[in-house]
């Protein structure tokens, strides 16, 4: 009887943290793979675009999908989300997100705020005549404002932008990096306090100081009608 509960124990604890878990020291890793094909994330909650697994071969992915876009979609049951992130003061956080239609994002509920440590995350732009973004969201406030590190194939550049008070304004613009479509890459953000890094395939090419500490949450990043693959998301706080 004590072999089959520890069998058991062991099989539970397998699926559990190769799903997407807190592990000890608040390590938190994502990979999708015991979710469901077409079905939302369990790990994310998404307020702008459309947000869904599916397959990619043999692999589950989380992606973000832009073919319908037209203007800007906000995603199904915003309101409950919002509730279930900010409370009674959610409103907020959807009158400035509304601002925002052009950039579908996804928001990870599995840490309340970042304000040091690295996020990373893989991703394989699909399509996009417009764009194939795939950006990491961070210190995502109350209010909707936020930060972006996000890397696009069709532009060969990565870009830091701020979104504030309704209004995208660029922090850091780098040019000619060589990413290709349908191909894998990681994205990394390093914080710490003011400061805030961008890695391709760790290789740094973003570094900027905020005006402020960075404190917030994390989510996924996109641009109007970006297809985009994401796997294996990292969160490792200081």
């Amino acid at each position: 009887m004590k072999r089959t509960g520890t069998l058991l124990l062991f099989v539970f604890l397998f699926f559990f943290l190769a799903s997407g878990v807190v592990l000890a020291g608040k390590i938190s890793r994502v990979n999708f793979d015991n979710e469901v094909a077409g079905a939302p994330s369990k790990f994310f909650s998404s307020f702008v675009g459309t947000w869904y697994i599916l397959k990619d071969g043999k692999d589950i992915v989380y992606a973000v999908d832009g073919r319908k876009w037209a203007r800007g979609t906000m995603s199904a049951g915003i309101a409950d989300k919002a509730k279930a992130l900010y409370g009674q003061r959610y409103a907020e956080f959807l009158d400035s997100l509304a601002a925002y239609r052009y950039f579908p994002l996804t928001i990870y509920q599995g840490i309340k705020d970042v304000n040091s440590g690295t996020i990373s995350v893989s991703f394989k732009a699909i399509d996009g005549r417009i764009d194939q973004a795939a950006g990491i969201a961070f210190n995502i406030k109350q209010n909707g404002d936020y930060l972006v590190i996000r890397a696009n194939p069709l532009e060969n550049n990565m870009v830091a932008f701020k979104m504030e008070r309704g209004h995208r304004s660029v922090v850091q613009w780098i040019r000619n990096i060589p990413i290709k479509s349908k191909k894998w890459y990681t994205l990394k953000v390093v914080i710490d306090g003011e400061k805030a890094e961008g890695y391709l395939n760790n290789k740094r090419y973003i570094s900027f100081k905020y005006k402020k500490k960075i404190d917030g949450k994390l989510g996924l990043w996109s641009k109007s009608d970006s297809h985009v693959f994401f796997d294996n998301f990292f969160v490792q706080p200081k």
